[in-house]
Formats: structure tokens, sequence, C-alpha cells
């Protein structure tokens, strides 16, 4: 668990604070997102949590320790840390990168080795093939797994990622983040995530926190944010196609009608947001897609009249 206590942060003498009084709590196995437009001080509350910003006034506890009485060292290194802009050694093979926390805590060689294995399998990174290439290897979402991988490396209950999905293409960007959900809802981390992206916020976020000005403007599941904005400057933020972005909370199971999809429709998992088989169905020129399960055995079909069906109830 996360507790931040009316944190305040401002930086050069500025008259308004970076971060005004902030008090919210993300508990354990959750995934926060903080987003708002720039300058509304998501990074800084982040980087306080780390310590990377040291707070004016107020508290932050980790795992209910209040962390200005951990030094510093040592509490970044209980914190797994993805940025945008990755920052692998270049020098240092990728096995050597993830291994940089477990040697500094001094892991016996055998230890740090299974568990770069496990890791760089975790992330869908063969280690017979990736272990020992070096970052420039690497495309950039090959690189942001190794991020991610490294981040995990000493199994932190806490994970903060700022914007880790930025710089990469919106098609690898949509399949890193179901990864990257699917494997830390599998490990039950508490993630605080910071993105200026409202589609990757709702994606992505048990809660979402919507600042601004330093301030906070409402904290709340995605649902509850799209559904009930708290006043017009959450409702302008979110966008004027809520409904559409509801559909993308909505997965295609519940929506799975009796029958064979025609020829030509798109095939798809069960677990696939209404939203991605609305698109899919776009893309292909067809008015169902057929629905598979894990193992891609046929379950039926989810057609357009369903879509806009749930996208009526989502309005209501």
């Amino acid at each position: 668990m996360i507790t931040l206590d009316r944190l305040t942060k401002s930086f050069g003498g500025s008259a308004q604070s970076a971060v005004d009084g902030l008090s919210l709590t993300v508990n354990t196995g959750e995934i926060c997102v903080l987003i708002g437009p720039s300058g509304c001080g998501k990074t800084t509350t982040m980087r306080m949590i780390n310590r990377m910003v040291e707070p004016d006034s107020g508290r932050i506890e980790v795992g209910g320790r209040d962390v200005t009485k951990i030094d510093a060292v040592e509490l970044r290194r209980s914190i797994g840390y993805v940025i945008q802009q990755v920052g692998l050694f270049p020098h240092m093979t990728l096995a050597e990168n993830v291994a940089t926390v477990p040697r500094m805590l001094g892991w016996d060689s055998a230890r740090i080795a299974r568990r770069v294995d496990e890791l760089l399998a975790l992330v869908h990174m063969d280690p017979s093939i990736y272990r020992n290439r070096f970052p420039r290897e690497l495309s950039g979402g090959q690189k942001q797994r190794v991020g991610v991988a490294r981040a995990l490396a000493a199994d932190p209950p806490v994970m903060l990622m700022d914007e880790p999905f930025g710089a990469i293409d919106p098609i690898t960007r949509a399949r890193l983040q179901d990864e990257f959900l699917r494997i830390l809802r599998e490990l039950g981390k508490t993630i605080v995530f910071v993105t200026h992206d409202i589609d990757e916020a709702i994606r992505m976020g048990s809660r979402i926190a919507i600042l601004r000005s330093g301030k906070l403007v409402q904290y709340d599941t995605p649902e509850r944010i799209l559904s009930r904005p708290a006043d017009a400057f959450v409702e302008a933020f979110v966008g004027g196609d809520r409904s559409l972005k509801r559909l993308a909370l909505l997965t295609a199971g519940p929506y799975v009608e009796s029958g064979t999809a025609a020829a030509g429709a798109p095939r798809l998992p069960v677990t696939t947001p209404l939203r991605d088989a609305l698109s899919a169905m776009l893309d292909a020129g067809a008015d169902e897609a057929a629905i598979v399960g894990p193992e891609g055995q046929p379950l039926g079909r989810v057609t357009l009249q369903g879509i806009q069906q749930a996208a009526a109830a989502a309005r209501a």
C-alpha cells in the first residue's frame, strides 16, 4: 500500500506549487494512474515516492513505512522504476542490465542467472537468444521489455512507471500494454503509473487520479470517471466520446451470441475489449466477429448490433 498525505512541493520560489496538498491511497495490487495536463504535478508526485524529489511537506508511506525515515538508496532498490527512455546500460549485455539491482543486493551468481532467465522469459524474450545481446541490437519495444524485466529483478512490491510506452509506435504500444497488464496483475504489484494519454489510463488503471495545477480533482475507477466525472474539467479532459471509451472496459465475453460468424469476419479472443472488437470489425468491413476461447475453441460471435446496444447502455 502507498499512502500520500497532504504532499506539497514547490520549485524555484514559484508562487504556485507543483504539488499542492495531495492526498491519496493506492491499495496493494492496484495500478494507480496519475494523469492531467502538462505541469499538473503527476511526475513530481511519482518521483517523491522514491525520493528522487523530496517533498516540502506531507507524509509518504510505502508498505506502512515512512519513506523519509529510510535510506534513499535502500528505498530505491526496493522500488522498481521504469521510464520512457529506458536507460539500459549500452556496454552491458541484457543479462547484466537485468541483474543490476540483484548484484547490488549481493545475490550469488547462480541465483542471479536464474532470475535473469526467468524474467526475460516472462517478458517474452527467449533467454537463450537475448541473454548475451546488447541494447543496440534491440527495437524500442524490446528495450522497454528489458526495462520492465530490470525493474522486476529484485521482486519489488512497488513499481513506478513514468510514461513507459510513450516512445513506442501505437501497434506495439497496445500489445505491450496488454502484455504488461497480464504480467503485473499476475505478480500482484502495487503500481503508480504516469501517462498523458487518457485512453492508456483507462486501459491500464485500477484507479485514475486526475490532477490539475498540483491538486487532485478526482480519484476513482475508470468506470466511475467515465460515467460520473467530478466536474466540467474532468468531463472535458476525458473527452466527448465517453461511451466509446467505456467500451474499452467491457470485454467480448458477456456479449457473445450463439452462431458461427460469416467468412471474412475477424477472429478475436474472448478477452478482447468491445472497442477493439468494433475497430477490428470496421477494418474488416464486417458486422460481426468470431470469438474464440483461450485454446482457440469457437465460442460464438459478437455482432455490431450487440456492441451498439452495449454502447447505448453505457450512455444510460
